[in-house]
């Protein structure tokens, strides 16, 4: 995906589920969630181990379809903090609610699951961190 789709994907999103939230705060999911909501993002915390704890003041949902519910909001990206091989039940998940996009963490690749997620209209990023891409495009050090 190019640097121009990234950058409107992060222009134009408000609301991002963070699949695989840690609530420990040395955790990189923990760090981009925090990130993302201090740069103006709704985040709403996805982890099925953690359902209905708080993280970030934000309550953890079981699910993408549970988050949306409750919420009320629509999720325009699914920030996917999940092994490659959890990711198609997540694009299933992320097709079912639709959500704008689905985007794979740094070293997280599925290009199954990928192509099953772009042929449902989704947006689609791999191997690229939101906190990375963000600071590049808005060029904070």
């Amino acid at each position: 995906m190019s640097e121009i789709l990234i950058d409107h994907l992060l222009n134009t999103a408000k609301t991002i589920a963070i699949v695989g939230i840690s609530n420990k705060p040395e955790r990189d999911s923990y760090k981009v969630a925090q990130y993302l909501q201090e740069h103006g993002y709704k985040v709403l915390a996805v982890n099925p181990l953690q359902t209905g704890n708080t993280i970030l003041s934000e309550i953890c949902y079981a699910s993408l379809s549970e988050a949306r519910q409750h919420s009320g909001l629509s999720i325009d990206i699914v920030d996917c903090f999940r092994k490659s091989e959890d990711i198609p039940e997540i694009v299933q998940e992320a097709i079912a609610i639709k959500a704008g996009a689905v985007w794979m963490q740094l070293d997280i690749v599925n290009e199954a699951a990928a192509e099953q997620a772009q042929a449902a209209g989704l947006q689609v990023v791999m191997d690229k961190c939101t906190k990375i891409e963000h600071k590049r495009l808005h060029q904070i050090s």
